[in-house]
């Protein structure tokens, strides 16, 4: 499956972008939020990793820019992210993902907890977590 994970932390990247195809899935990176927009409609993603805390324009207004976007609503989006407090997985789903997984990602379970997401679209207007 071709997963696009949106990441500015290059150690984040690698970690995930290692175990992932480590399990045979093809990973495109994003830098930024602009530049993951971009590459979505291009790369045509069978899921979105986004984290939350980017420059320029945070995983929020990413999400919500995604999900304008007709060609992209049966992606799965799932914020990666440290964003841990009370609210903060609310606020997420709210924005647009449908799943939330906190920083720092377990490696023995990250990929797994992906797939979960990968096996089933989304369906328009349905949070999963």
């Amino acid at each position: 499956m071709r997963i696009l994970l949106i990441e500015d932390n290059s150690q984040n990247r690698y970690l995930a972008t290692f175990l992932l195809e480590s399990r045979g899935h093809e990973v495109l990176q994003a830098e930024s939020g602009p530049e993951g927009i971009l590459m979505s409609g291009k790369c045509q993603p069978d899921l979105i990793l986004l984290d939350i805390q980017l420059p320029v324009m945070d995983g929020y207004a990413v999400a919500q820019a995604l999900r304008s976007d007709p060609a992209l609503d049966t992606v799965p989006i799932v914020a990666v992210t440290s964003y841990a407090m009370v609210g903060d997985r609310e606020r997420v789903l709210a924005s647009g993902c449908d799943g939330y997984i906190e920083k720092p990602i377990n490696p023995e379970t990250f990929a797994t907890d992906i797939e979960r997401h990968l096996l089933s679209r989304r369906k328009t207007g349905e949070a999963r977590t």
